[in-house]
C-alpha cells in the first residue's frame, strides 16, 4: 500500500512538473510577443511622415546639367560632339555603354560615346549648339522613352 501511494505521490509530482514547465514555456513565449507587439507600435507611432512638394512640370524650367571636359572614344565622329549635349548614360563597363549605344542607333539616333577625365563613358543621344536647344531634346527624350532616361542630363563640354 505504501508504494502505490508512493507512485501516485510520484506520478502526481511528475504531472505538476510538466504543467508548470509547460505553463512557464507558454508564459516566456506570450512575454516575449507581447514586447515585440509594444515595440512594433512604438516604432509605428514615432514615424515621422516627409512633406513632399508637388513636381511642377514646366517646360521652360532649365534641366540638370554639368561642365567636363570630355573627348570622343577612339573610333567616334568628334564632330558628333558640340558645346550642349544630352547625356542619357554614364558607364565604366565600354560593353554597357556600346550596348545602350547600339540600342539607340537602332532607334534611328547617331549616339556618340564620349570619355571624361576620370574614365567614365558618357553615351550622348543629342548634341547642340545652344543650352535651349539642348534642354527641349532632353525634354523631348524624357517624354519618348519615359519611364526610361528620366534621368538624362546635359553636359556642357569644357574645352
Amino acid at each position: 500500500m505504501k508504494t502505490i501511494g508512493l507512485w501516485s505521490v510520484t506520478l502526481l509530482c511528475t504531472v505538476l512538473a510538466c504543467c508548470v514547465s509547460c505553463k512557464s514555456k507558454q508564459s516566456a513565449y506570450k512575454a516575449a510577443y507581447d514586447q515585440a507587439k509594444e515595440r512594433q507600435v512604438e516604432e509605428t507611432t514615432f514615424v515621422q511622415e516627409e512633406e513632399i512638394a508637388p513636381v511642377s512640370k514646366s517646360k521652360t524650367a532649365p534641366t540638370v546639367s554639368r561642365q567636363e571636359r570630355i573627348t570622343p572614344v577612339a573610333g567616334e565622329d568628334a564632330s558628333g560632339i558640340k558645346l550642349y549635349s544630352v547625356v542619357i548614360g554614364s558607364f565604366r563597363n565600354k560593353t554597357n555603354a556600346y550596348s545602350l549605344k547600339e540600342r539607340m542607333q537602332r532607334d534611328g539616333y547617331m549616339p556618340v560615346l564620349g570619355e571624361n577625365e576620370q574614365g567614365m563613358l558618357r553615351v550622348i543621344l543629342t548634341s547642340h549648339e545652344t543650352r535651349q536647344e539642348a534642354d527641349a531634346s532632353k525634354q523631348e527624350i524624357s517624354r519618348k522613352y519615359y519611364p526610361d532616361f528620366q534621368d538624362a542630363w546635359v553636359l556642357e563640354r569644357r574645352y
